[in-house]
């Protein structure tokens, strides 16, 4: 992944933010069990340092989207989360962050689309409780 500067060289091309995480979770999600850091690299692209990958597996680990098992010296590591899981772990970690909760909530939904709206308000109706059950 390149992209060519003004003077004729090229550099590397920086990744968006979670561009990397999501390829990690991809690259896990097709893994036949358990795969080392390695396996991970080669599936990535092996421009990506070692320590890199064992960087985001850790961080992936951290936010609960990827689980790990000791293997030696080192760890094996499963993916339980998928691109959406990730993202909702995300948007859950920006919103424990802040102190006003209602105001996130309240800005968030005011940008959404219509057809988004009507989206999150099936699913809300779908996750809660029915009266009868209360």
């Amino acid at each position: 992944m390149t992209e060519h500067r003004g003077d004729g060289r090229t550099a590397p091309r920086r990744r968006r933010q979670g561009e990397l995480e999501a390829q990690v979770l991809a690259a896990l999600r097709t893994a036949p069990g358990p795969v080392a850091a390695g396996w991970v690299r080669e599936r990535v692209g092996g421009d990506l340092a070692y320590t890199t990958v064992v960087t985001i597996l850790t961080r992936l680990h951290v936010k609960g989207a990827v689980a790990r098992e000791r293997s030696g010296r080192s760890f094996r590591w499963t993916a339980v989360a998928d691109e959406a899981g990730l993202a909702a772990l995300r948007m859950r970690r920006v919103l424990d962050s802040e102190a006003d909760r209602e105001a996130v909530l309240t800005s968030f939904v005011s940008t959404l689309s219509p057809g988004d709206e009507r989206l999150l308000r099936d699913l809300l109706e779908v996750a809660e409780p029915s009266e009868a059950e209360d």
